[in-house]
């Protein structure tokens, strides 16, 4: 039940109180920063925290009144009223555990990874404007507004990005993320605006979908709106051929790459699919495109983790891999198996991005290649690292296995064999990156060079534990174990229970493809039984295709230098010469020249006029004159 009935339950009506809060403190840590230097971090904090006690209580509220809507009017203009809006359902429960709980964990975690740093009262401030915008997102009810925050999350996510914007390669990483997304958020903002259109002048979502499927919308129409909206979904969520920002997003701070990569940016674009779900079965063919380009992405993106050797990077594209996972899923019609994806995910890459911030402020080292046997001098971070590994990796009974599990048995039956096929791919190349991490990173023999690797504090300890320990037991979530929970599922649409599915071939694969990745990388990085060095001889081609990214970043870069900017040269002098040389300045000058010239008639002198009269006398007797013989 995706849009319920408008409520009055008091957990429908206080769930705005998550943003507000978040939205006060940047305020307060902004406005007031400098007459309380010490505490503005940890009002950040308390704010997100107050915002996940919200969700405690929003939950408890929905589990016992149910959800609803509940809006305020912003203004009318003719027969168009426009509200601010909350739906409270259970994808919007979800989505607010999921970001209040870590968004915390990283604000936590930063209070020891960013002690010290000049701007720490800015980069709390932003942290809490970024959550605020997030959960706007996902509890809102309308395109109005949802467009507005969804803005508000890009313009954050540049300002975290860049935080450290006095190295060049921060500043152009937050400058590519910015500009990638708007075009993705172009076809948003038109997509709305044609639905907005085709419903009579309706935001909300629940009539635009009412609307749609009582035929008040053609099938083209439709169509076209769907996958221009999908567009800006896959900037957000950087679904191919808009990927190539993420990677680079990985100059900024490890905390801000777990939030952005983990529960509040990347997922932006999968949740928008799922909330907009009923619109997008309405029309077959925009789904499938979000299924192809999901596959495209989960397929390109794991093979190109297999050859990163920063540690970060590794983890982007296995980002970019799974949230093409969640897009395959959605777009083969499994709302569940995506948004359990989705959540298990989250846990697990927050888990990992908060240990890889750990392993580099502990060891001082980002390249895979210089570390191993870590767990030797850092044994919290190593352990809860490697439980995410496992947990991403698809190791049963961690939570990945289960919702890898659910994502192929909806690919085999919403899409077939062919997508079923490459999806088995994929999720190999998947375990197979995180073997990689596995071996060259946490196990194996301690290198001398990181003799001197030390833990963290507890203040980012606690927030990795907690989060391993999600990594370990989300999964369990998906069956149903009592008459009351009778599984995820069940719980997204309790009207039409979709229980957890367990297919004994998929499962087999799927196990098989797991241990079997890992083996391969057991053999490959650990007991050597395989050269690594030897298998990238003999296929120098492919991995200079992979290192390369495929040349895609490349091209983007050759179509900017080339295209764009010589496009722009032209159109710059075009306009300095023709438009403004010419047209603007030009005429400015002539009036200015006539103007210049004519003030010599109006001198103030009697002569200089009895001149001009005497003048005008001869040269009217000279026309008569020379004209009179044609008379």
């Amino acid at each position: 039940m995706l849009f319920p009935e408008p409520g009055t339950a008091s957990g429908v009506q206080w769930a705005w109180l998550a943003p507000a809060l978040s939205a006060s403190a940047f305020f307060a840590v902004v406005l007031l920063g400098r007459f309380i230097p010490r505490n503005r971090a940890f009002l950040s904090i308390l704010a997100i925290a107050a915002g996940f006690g919200v969700f405690w209580y929003v939950l408890k509220e929905f589990l016992s009144s149910g959800g609803g809507e509940f809006s305020v009017k912003w203004f009318t203009v003719g027969d168009i009223t426009v509200s601010w809006g909350i739906v409270v359902d259970e994808l919007s429960v979800v989505m607010l555990g999921l970001v209040t709980f870590v968004a915390l964990a990283v604000q936590v975690y930063s209070l020891g990874y960013m002690k010290g740093e000049a701007r720490f009262g800015w980069y709390f401030a932003v942290h809490s404007l970024f959550a605020a915008a997030m959960l706007t997102v996902v509890l809102t009810d309308n395109f109005l507004l949802l467009y507005m925050a969804w803005e508000l999350v890009g313009v954050c996510s540049y300002l975290l990005i860049g935080f450290w914007y006095e190295r060049r390669s921060a500043a152009e990483a937050a400058k590519k993320a910015f500009i990638t997304t708007r075009i993705g958020d172009v076809g948003l903002l038109i997509g709305i605006i044609m639905l907005f259109k085709a419903t009579g002048g309706h935001f909300d979502y629940s009539t635009i979908v009412h609307v749609a499927e009582e035929g008040g919308i053609a099938s083209g129409t439709l169509t076209v709106a769907m996958l221009l909206i999908f567009l800006g979904a896959m900037g957000k969520s950087a679904q191919f051929p808009l990927h190539v920002w993420l990677p680079d997003a990985m100059e900024g701070p490890a905390p801000v790459s777990a939030l952005i990569h983990a529960a509040t940016m990347v997922v932006a674009g999968v949740y928008l699919v799922a909330r907009l779900f009923p619109l997008f079965l309405l029309a077959p063919t925009a789904l499938l495109v979000v299924a192809i380009i999901g596959l495209i992405t989960a397929l390109l993106t794991a093979s190109m983790a297999l050859v990163m050797t920063d540690l970060k990077r590794v983890l982007a594209y296995s980002t970019i891999s799974h949230l093409g996972f969640m897009m395959l899923a959605l777009g083969s019609g499994g709302f569940t198996a995506g948004m359990f994806h989705l959540l298990t995910h989250a846990f697990a890459k927050a888990l990992l991005f908060l240990g890889a911030g750990s392993i580099a402020h502990g060891s001082g080292k980002t390249d895979i290649r210089e570390m191993g046997g870590l767990w030797r001098r850092m044994p919290v971070t190593a352990v809860a690292f490697g439980i995410g590994v496992l947990a991403l990796g698809g190791i049963p009974p961690l939570s990945g296995f289960f919702s890898k599990d659910e994502v192929l048995v909806a690919v085999l039956s919403g899409r077939g064999p062919v997508f079923f096929v490459l999806t088995l791919a994929a999720a190999l190349m998947s375990a197979m990156y995180m073997a990689r991490l596995l071996f060259l990173v946490v196990l194996g023999n301690l290198k001398k060079e990181n003799e001197h690797a030390h833990e963290s504090p507890w203040v980012m300890k606690l927030p990795l534990v907690a989060l391993a320990i999600l990594a370990l037991t989300a999964g369990f979530l998906a069956p149903g174990w009592t008459s009351d929970y009778k599984g995820f599922g069940a719980f997204l649409f309790h009207e039409e229970p979709e229980a957890y599915h367990i297919n004994g071939l998929v499962m087999g694969l799927s196990l098989a493809l797991a241990f079997g990745g890992f083996a391969l990388g057991w053999a490959l990085y650990s007991r050597g039984l395989l050269s690594a060095d030897r298998i990238r001889e003999r296929f120098a081609w492919l991995h200079r295709l992979l290192v390369n990214k495929y040349y895609i970043d490349a091209l983007y870069q050759w179509v900017i230098n080339r295209i764009v900017l010589v496009l722009g040269r032209f159109i710059a002098l075009f306009d300095r010469v023709v438009i403004n040389d010419t047209g603007v300045n030009g005429t400015g000058r002539s009036v200015l020249l006539s103007g210049i010239r004519l003030r010599y008639l109006e001198t103030g002198k009697v002569y200089n006029y009895a001149l001009g009269m005497v003048v005008g006398v001869v040269v009217v007797a000279l026309i008569w004159w020379l004209g009179l013989p044609n008379v």
